[in-house]
This record gives C-alpha cells, structure tokens and sequence, in this order.
C-alpha cells in the first residue's frame, strides 16, 4: 500500500509544482498543496506501518515518529481554539489601536461566530426537530463548513503566493500600489510598500517603478505624486519612476499601470501589503496581467483583520462559483435526509 501512496504523491507534487510554476493566482495553489501534504502523511503512516518490526528495534526512532504524531493529532485538534483566541485578542488590540469602526470589528466578529459554531450549534443539534429542522441544520453546518475551509485555502494560496526564492527576476516594471496619504505625506502602510519596491528595484536593475494611486477625499496631492516625493527622498532616480494619477481602486491602479508600459509581454511585479498581494494577483489575472506579487509588512493586528477584508473581497469577485457548490450542497441535504 505504501508504494501506491508513494505514487500518488509524486504526482500530487508534480500536479502542486506545475500550478505554482504555470498559474499559482488560484486557490488550486493552496488545494493541491494540501493535497500534496495529506498524501505525503497516508506514505509515511503506511511506510511505518509496513516496517513496525523494524522500528520496534528502534527505539529512538519509534519515539521521535510517536512524538510527531501526537504533536500533530493534538495540534489538528486545538487549532481552531488557538484560532478563535488568536483573532479575540488581535481584535481586542485593532479596537484599541484604531478605534471602534465597523471594518475594525472584523477579527472579534469572527472569533465570536467560530466560538458560537464550535461549542453553541452542535448543542443546538442535539435538540428535538422534526425533518425539515434537521435539513435546515445540516445545510447550514455544511454551509459554514465550506466557508471555513475556502477560508482555509485562501489563507494557504495567499501565503504560497509570498513566498520567493530569489529577487532577481529580471524585472521590467515594478508597480507599487496606493493606499491613502495624509495631505501630502505618505502613511506608514504605504511607506512599507515603496520601501519593498525600492528593495525590488535594487536587485533589478533594468526595472522601472510605477508609482500608482489618484486623489482621494482628504488628499490634496495624488497618491502616486506624494509616493514619488518619498522615494526620491530615499534616493531612487526619477528616470526610474513613473507616476499614474488617476486610479482610485485596485482594478484601476493594475489596468492604467498596464497602460503606461510600453514594453511587449513585459516581466512584471506587483507591490502592496501582505495581506492584499493575492486578491490583487487575481484582479490583474482577470486583466491578463501577468505577474508576480511582493507583500510588504505591517502590524500583524491589522494583518488579521485586513485578511478578512479581502476574503471577502474574494468572495464578492467569485460568488457565482460558490452560490453553485452551496446550491450542490443544499440539494445533496434535500436528497439524502
């Protein structure tokens, strides 16, 4: 049995390296990455399984093998209580930080909702119901079900879409993206993001920087204007700028951007904070951009709640696919209880 799942596993990577390699801008990024892992995990338990006698004679061996397993049975199982504490806390200190508006409530929201599916609903299953309650339970529990495991695949797709292994990529055009400005001085997020730009543009000699974002409410210069004031400040040569004024969302700062290249079949990088680089990946894919993205940092409060920002960004972009697989779901609960 071990050499089956051996097998499989080859071609689960060879399937997982051919998307990143191809077109990693889709959560078949992050699927046939898991699928790879959980296919990785059925080898080695039928491997050791095959070979107990041996590993009885070794116990070194036999203990460190036990003692990865039960680390990982017991993370699998405390994850989600991790996770739900993980995001009250972030959410306690983003309140704190930067005040009570709605998107601020986005990770406390969250926690609260996982807290009442993990210990409230199963509670509500144990209830009395007649047929048409039960169905309405399970469709539900499956609805939540797939969310969370979208979520899931989101999370690892954006991640495998960060990371790098070099920085010279031989790049023709590095575009930074807007976030907003005080005035005429760029804020600390979007300072973070020219800074990686400039990093990038360093590494890639031949690259030029597209600084892109218009004028906004409470701005009195163009984003891109006030961003290029920054970065010559930090000693980068204005022949090696170009400045995009009149964007105002993501879409519009990919598709002018692309207007101002004038190379043919251009190598291009997309720069913006971590937690945005793959929802603007798959806006610019949509545009036939293609490219790669560079996340910036910023305070990991503000990370977890601008990631359930852009989930569900992603879910406004896609929700025709997934209405589909629920409606599935729905009719699979209607059919078979």
């Amino acid at each position: 049995m071990w050499q089956l799942t051996f097998l499989i596993f080859i071609l689960s990577f060879c399937i997982f390296a051919g998307i990143m390699l191809c077109e990693p801008r889709t959560l078949w990024s992050g699927i046939s990455f898991f699928l790879m892992l959980m296919w990785l995990a059925l080898f080695v338990l039928f491997f050791f399984s095959q070979y107990a006698d041996w590993l009885a004679g070794h116990r070194a061996v036999l203990t460190l093998m036990a003692a990865l397993f039960i680390s990982a049975s017991l993370f699998i199982l405390v994850f989600p209580v991790l996770l739900m504490i993980l995001f009250f806390v972030e959410g306690l200190k983003i309140i704190r930080h930067e005040g009570k508006k709605p998107s601020n409530l986005l990770s406390l929201l969250f926690s609260i909702l996982l807290c009442a599916y993990l210990f409230v609903w199963p509670m509500v299953g144990t209830m009395k119901k007649d047929a048409f309650s039960t169905r309405i339970y399970m469709a539900v529990t499956l609805f939540v079900l797939y969310l969370l495991a979208l979520m899931a695949m989101y999370a690892l797709s954006a991640i495998l879409n960060l990371i790098h292994l070099k920085k010279k990529r031989r790049l023709d055009y590095i575009v930074v993206l807007g976030c907003g400005i005080r005035g005429k001085k760029v804020t600390p997020l979007l300072a973070a993001r020219i800074d990686k730009g400039i990093r990038l543009l360093r590494y890639n000699p031949n690259a030029r920087m597209i600084l892109s974002g218009g004028q906004g409410p409470g701005e009195e210069i163009p984003e891109s204007e006030a961003m290029a004031v920054y970065a010559v400040q930090k000693g980068v040569d204005k022949d090696r700028m170009i400045i995009e004024r009149e964007s105002v969302s993501t879409e519009e700062n990919l598709l002018f951007s692309k207007r101002l290249m004038e190379k043919e079949k251009p190598k291009i990088a997309i720069v913006t904070t971590a937690y945005h680089v793959f929802r603007a990946l798959i806006l610019a894919r949509k545009q036939g951009m293609k490219c790669v993205g560079f996340g910036a940092k910023t305070k990991w409060y503000f990370t977890l709640n601008a990631w359930i920002r852009e989930f569900v960004g992603y879910l406004s972009l896609t929700w025709k696919r997934h209405a589909i697989v629920m409606a599935a779901l729905a009719w699979c609960v209607l059919m078979f209880t």
